[in-house]
């Protein structure tokens, strides 16, 4: 049974996602999800849109959407974020946000994402500080 977003903090409602997937794509959204916080202990999680899992430090980070065959990872900024692992491999075409898809059986670079995670956050800062 799904829960609704009356029914729950965030971080709850993206524990219930992760357990009603419970395949690969919920290990993949829970693994993401603990670099994040890894990375960025000052995270701040979200549930918008009717069900996507949302990670903000002043300002959206990246969103979390789960799809039969991938995991979406779109990062708000990923257009202005530098990406020297190369990770970014989806929406590549925008002018503002860059996706990572995962899809079932490939690794995730941990380091590569750690660092495209707190340069989101540095970027989100430094506009918030520049205004």
């Amino acid at each position: 049974m799904k829960k609704t977003e009356a029914e729950g903090s965030p971080s709850q409602l993206i524990d219930a996602r992760i357990e009603e997937l419970n395949d690969w794509r919920g290990e993949t959204l829970a693994r993401v999800r603990a670099l994040i916080k890894q990375a960025d202990p000052e995270v701040v999680e979200e549930w918008k849109w009717r069900g996507v899992p949302v990670w903000s430090h002043a300002g959206i980070i990246c969103t979390g959407e789960t799809y039969r065959n991938y995991v979406k990872l779109t990062f708000a900024k990923g257009a202005s974020l530098e990406d020297p692992s190369g990770l970014f491999n989806a929406s590549l075409e925008g002018s503002t946000r860059r996706a990572i898809d995962i899809r079932e059986g490939e690794e995730i670079n941990e380091e590569g994402f750690t660092t495209l995670i707190r340069a989101a956050v540095a970027l989100n800062a430094s506009r918030v500080r520049g205004r």
